[in-house]
């Protein structure tokens, strides 16, 4: 098959550890030709009742360390819509630029799988789409409202703020009791941006990790445990939290039935959901990690899943 990653910069990613990486190399281990371009090198163009999703793109062929990591072809323009499969893996923020692409990327749809779905992942942001399972989720709040956020405040005590869109733990702080900081956090917030926050009631338990599980195509098939460092209140790897491996619980059993099949219907197809202790904290389906510390710890390349379950949708569509 024909596939474009639409990505960040290749001199960003950390090959032992980036998910797009081996979903790259295992599509290159299958046979299928890869292209490399950045969602900036998007172009939409219609003529008529023609239309047009073109990218400035390069072939990427892959190697593991030591060896070159990548070695790139020479830049050509690519129709997006003559491509089988397009992974969108670029990272957030998930501003109005993210959003855009979600929307130029429906132009190609059905005739090339784009995965994640652009419309459901335009839908169900992070720290939006878990707010339909809220039976699932600890006290949370969504809002712009400085008065409904000291009251949430008030009722839960220690919470946790983080900016709507964000990612890898940017922006989030951990707010005591007796913390000084709130006021401040808030006008930090709102003097440089115009989104709402979430606010959710600190868990204790996130002290013994930060469960990130891996569903595909709705099912739960692997997870790890993140450990927040010594000072920290967050458990991201971007920030030093030490991955361990670990075991779903009954409780992740049944959060994870809960939502599968939602996921599942709305063609989000790798998924990394976040829950500490009991509770459900986000659903990530933009750029969700995790294959390569699952791999690590319990042997399983999960990568290799989802390409079964691509092709298993592209043989579908032919049909």
């Amino acid at each position: 098959m024909k596939v474009a990653v639409q990505m960040d910069p290749l001199a960003s990613i950390n090959p032992d550890a980036d998910s797009t990486f081996v979903l790259m190399l295992e599509a290159q281990a299958r046979g299928h030709h890869l292209w490399h371009y950045e969602v900036r090198h998007l172009a939409f163009s219609s003529a008529g009742q023609s239309v047009r999703l073109e990218a400035r793109a390069r072939r990427i062929h892959l190697a593991r360390p030591p060896e070159e990591i990548a070695r790139l072809g020479p830049e050509e323009v690519i129709d997006l819509a003559a491509m089988d499969v397009v992974l969108m893996r670029q990272d957030p923020p998930f501003d109005l630029a993210y959003i855009t692409a979600t929307h130029l990327l429906e132009h190609i749809q059905p005739g090339t799988l784009v995965v994640n779905d652009p419309r459901a992942v335009r839908n169900a942001p992070e720290k939006l789409l878990v707010t339909h399972f809220s039976e699932l989720m600890p006290p949370t709040l969504v809002s712009w409202d400085a008065v409904a956020m000291r009251a949430f405040r008030a009722e839960h005590g220690e919470i946790v703020i983080k900016p709507l869109f964000g990612n890898g733990g940017a922006g989030v702080f951990r707010i005591r009791p007796d913390d000084e900081n709130f006021n401040a956090v808030l006008e930090m917030h709102f003097a440089r941006t115009r989104e709402p926050l979430m606010l959710q009631r600190y868990e204790p338990a996130v002290r013994t990790g930060d469960k990130r599980i891996i569903l595909i195509d709705g099912e739960p098939l692997g997870a790890i445990n993140r450990v927040p460092a010594s000072g920290e209140a967050r458990a991201n790897m971007h920030v030093g939290a030490r991955p361990e491996a670990t075991r779903l619980s009954a409780r992740d059993r049944e959060i994870c039935a809960r939502i599968g099949p939602t996921l599942r219907e709305q063609g989000l197809i790798f998924v990394g959901i976040d829950v500490i202790g009991d509770w459900l904290t986000e659903i990530n389906v933009t750029s969700p990690t995790g294959l390569q510390e699952v791999a690590r710890f319990d042997g399983v390349h999960l990568e290799a899943t989802i390409w079964d379950r691509i092709e298993d949708r592209c043989i579908h569509a032919l049909r």
